[in-house]
């Protein structure tokens, strides 16, 4: 089931090079969106997991879909507080994985142009663009796990897209390159310091 989450918080960004998960080479790109509990986009996403078990597992779907909340490691929408992160109290996490051989997602500044090319290098100007703390609009797609590692409700991360800045988590600011000078040709490493 495809869901479009408008104007979330996100962390734990890998959009460049897909990251080697635990050693397995299975590669992925990643993202996190943080939901404050009190969001109608909460009881959206829940309702999407309770469609995705109850299509697959049919009459066996809401005792499944109560079996993958209860255990972290079976599902992909877990409460901010079983973490000690940044930015996750208050609110649901909803962690979205795609793997190499899926194709790169699409990754789009506020414009919808591209920020990332085919080589998972950054289009020149779009360094700093996306980042953890940031808001996007981040399309997803759940489906049920159903195999020999057992059951489980997953995300598969199709898209995202900048909405608006936010404090980047790690107590920084939102990068921007107001504070540098142009360096015209022939500057000196001297002129700058």
């Amino acid at each position: 089931m495809k869901m479009m989450l408008p104007n979330v918080r996100c962390s734990f960004l890998v959009l460049g090079e897909p990251e080697d998960y635990e050693g397995n080479k299975k590669f992925r790109w990643s993202a996190t969106a943080l939901i404050p509990y009190n969001s109608p986009i909460c009881k959206q996403v829940e309702a999407g997991l309770m469609a995705t078990a109850v299509e697959k597992w049919e009459k066996k779907g809401a005792q499944a879909y109560e079996n993958c909340m209860s255990d972290p490691k079976a599902t992909c929408w877990i409460d901010g507080k079983r973490k000690d992160y940044d930015g996750y109290a208050g609110h649901m996490a909803l962690t979205a994985h795609r793997y190499l051989d899926k194709g790169r997602p699409l990754v789009m500044d506020k414009d919808k142009s591209p920020i990332y090319r085919a080589d998972n290098n950054l289009y020149e100007g779009k360094a700093g663009i996306i980042y953890s703390g940031c808001f996007v609009n981040l399309q997803v797609e759940l489906w049920p796990q159903s195999n020999t590692n057992g059951k489980g409700l997953r995300c598969t991360l199709l898209g995202i897209q900048k909405f608006r800045d936010g404090d980047a988590f790690g107590g920084g600011s939102a990068p921007t390159d107001d504070d540098f000078a142009e360096i015209t040709e022939g500057a000196d490493a001297d002129d700058l310091v």
